[in-house]
């Protein structure tokens, strides 16, 4: 089909908006952590797929980390497994893990391989046991008392927090040209399993390869302001400030502190961005507009 002029002019535009940013960040490395919406709508996948598969195109090395929190709540169910929460976190006993391996490292996983490969990409999936990619550590919940004194330590099972990061098998991937996918799934000392929140491993993967930027998929615009207003641009400082006063709270507070923690760490930019948006990550890095919340530092900032 052949574009008309204002078609054509458009087309132009856009690809003169992105090349400056397309020859910024070729070589660079950039971690996207996939999750909510923009896994479980067809038409989402899809674009997320080719947006994965254009970074690599023009020089860039994708690293996608996946949750999959809704497949891991919907299987339990079908298999009469109770889900408890503690803090926002599942109580993972033996079973429970099981079914978090089969739809993390199995399901979850391939489907985003195949739909990166599908769209002409090169991708492989990892668990984070493979290699032992991410060595993991017990996680344990608190809980405070009714008569707050010392909270509670509550055992939660096989959730883990990331111990570290074994960075060669990633280099191993990325320098044969393949996109690593990846799941939260670590191995701790004792060789057990453990569940770690994908936020929290797609930022640690980000700190130790220090790339360039962290992207955290998310099912609303960006971190807002009191009024609603998408906020972007902010320094660490200014993200530390809205902390204080209470204008990020609750469940934002962990996501908004996996990006904090990354951008201090010595990744340049970490970005909160709107998954329900078709091609959010394109948008993100190659347009001047962008679709999320930005947070660098301030020397970083003054330098852009």
């Amino acid at each position: 089909m052949s574009l008309n002029r204002t078609q054509a002019m458009n087309v132009a535009q856009v690809l003169t908006e992105a090349l400056p940013y397309i020859q910024r960040f070729t070589g660079k490395t950039i971690v996207i952590k996939f999750g909510g919406n923009a896994m479980v709508d067809e038409e989402l996948q899809n674009s997320f797929a080719r947006d994965i598969v254009l970074m690599k195109l023009v020089g860039m090395n994708p690293i996608v980390v996946h949750g999959g929190g809704p497949q891991i709540g919907d299987l339990l169910k079908q298999l009469n497994i109770e889900s408890e929460f503690v803090g926002g976190m599942r109580v993972t006993d033996s079973k429970t893990m099981d079914v978090v391996e089969m739809v993390l490292g199995g399901t979850v996983n391939k489907q985003i391989v195949s739909l990166i490969n599908h769209n002409g990409g090169h991708a492989i999936g990892i668990t984070g046991k493979d290699g032992q990619l991410i060595r993991a550590k017990k996680l344990s919940a608190k809980r405070q008392t009714p008569d707050m004194q010392a909270p509670e330590i509550i055992d939660i099972g096989h959730v883990g927090e990331v111990a570290s990061i074994n960075t060669s098998v990633i280099d191993m991937l990325i320098n044969s040209d393949f996109i690593p996918v990846i799941a939260p799934i670590g191995v701790g000392d004792d060789g057990a399993s453990y569940n770690i929140n994908a936020d929290l491993v797609a930022g640690k993967i980000a700190e130790v390869l220090q790339a360039e930027k962290l992207m955290l998929l998310t099912n609303v615009a960006g971190l807002q302001d009191k009024n609603g207003e998408v906020l972007t641009g902010l320094t660490t400082q200014q993200v530390d400030g809205l902390i204080a006063d209470g204008t990020i709270y609750g469940g934002m507070l962990p996501k908004i502190g996996c990006a904090l923690d990354a951008v201090k760490s010595g990744v340049n930019s970490a970005h909160i961005i709107d998954g329900r948006v078709a091609h959010a990550v394109l948008l993100e890095i190659f347009t001047d507009a962008g679709v999320g919340t930005l947070i660098t530092n301030k020397a970083q900032q003054a330098a852009q």
